[in-house]
């Protein structure tokens, strides 16, 4: 349910987010999480895109659909944490038709931190854990 989510972000659907089937793509899901992951980083000061030694890297990503979603539906995305590890966080996500309680969307989202350069493995960095334990779901 919406109140079990910890960060929520409102975001409008677009015209070009539907598909022939007059409904929001698929992998447009996936896209809306990303964006909800990556903003609440970006919104923190968590997250440099360009310069941060190390950020967090896709590894695995999943969406389970309960209903419809449509141009011109503002959606609520909301953000929590499930598991946190050295090096990896999975995320939890719900997409809501704004003002709804019950999702539209559920799925996840695993990002596996690496260094910059070398692409391998790091721990995730302290500033970015004590915000992500915020978020984390007991």
């Amino acid at each position: 349910m919406r109140d079990g989510y910890l960060y929520v972000l409102e975001m409008p659907t677009r015209w070009a987010d539907n598909d022939v089937y007059g409904h929001v793509n698929n992998a447009t899901y996936y896209a809306y999480f990303d964006t909800a992951v990556n903003r609440h980083l970006t919104e923190g000061g968590l997250l440099d895109v360009t310069a941060s030694p190390v950020f967090g890297v896709v590894a695995e990503t999943g969406c389970r659909f309960h209903r419809e979603l449509a141009f011109p539906d503002v959606l609520e995305v909301g953000v929590r944490v499930a598991k946190l590890g050295n090096s990896s966080v999975t995320y939890e996500l719900a997409l809501f038709r704004k003002g709804e309680a019950e999702p539209a969307a559920t799925g996840h989202f695993v990002h596996v931190y690496v260094d910059r350069d070398t692409r391998r493995p790091a721990g995730i960095p302290p500033r970015v854990r004590a915000e992500l334990e915020k978020l984390l779901v007991r």
